[in-house]
């Protein structure tokens, strides 16, 4: 076991994504340190499990750290769940990926979607310990609500009325997906380091 076992990585390169598990972990009694800048993973996996595990495996291994990895995607039911695990790779920059998105959409009056979250928590040896799933629900608008974002400038969140991109940190952990799996992931989070 770790002398510092409340030490927490966050497998991921994205200072943005790091932040904000952070902030949702906040609450608890843990240090959160990000994977090393060098260290890069190919997400291979066809399922949000599985990329997230293998991030998740390959870091605590590397780090012999408690480990938390996520992965996540918008999931359109007019376009029968894409781009969904491919998100991130949908197109290059984030300005093609709304026109992209927004051009496959069209005028179609069915706009709704989802962002799906499966985080995922491994021990210092990379083993699989438990995993979580959060979803929020939305629809799509017919353009950006701001400039410069990405697919979050464009899903509606109604229960916010507004975009999942203008959620405030409180309304993200509650309402947001990867919130939701954070939350689900707190208690065995607190129990595997025996801070309950």
């Amino acid at each position: 076991m770790l002398n510092n076992p409340q030490l927490i990585t966050i497998a991921s390169g994205n200072p943005k994504k790091v932040a904000e598990i952070e902030s949702m972990l906040g609450p608890l009694p843990i240090n959160v340190q990000r994977q090393p800048s060098s260290f890069e993973i190919e997400e291979t996996g066809t399922t949000y499990l599985e990329n997230a595990l293998i991030k998740a495996k390959a870091t605590a291994q590397l780090t012999h750290t408690w480990t938390i990895a996520d992965d996540s995607g918008l999931e359109v039911d007019a376009l029968s769940g894409a781009p969904g695990i491919y998100s991130a790779r949908f197109a290059k920059t984030n300005e093609e990926k709304l026109k992209k998105i927004l051009q496959e959409l069209g005028d179609n009056p069915y706009r709704s979607a989802r962002f799906c979250s499966v985080m995922v928590l491994c021990d210092p040896e990379g083993n699989h310990i438990h995993d979580s799933e959060g979803i929020c629900w939305g629809e799509l608008l017919k353009k950006p609500a701001y400039s410069n974002g990405e697919f979050e400038s464009i899903f509606w969140v109604r229960e916010a009325n507004c975009t999942y991109g203008e959620l405030n940190k409180e309304q993200l952990t509650r309402l947001g997906s990867r919130g939701k799996a954070a939350r689900a992931m707190a208690p065995y989070l607190l129990n595997e380091l025996g801070l309950n």
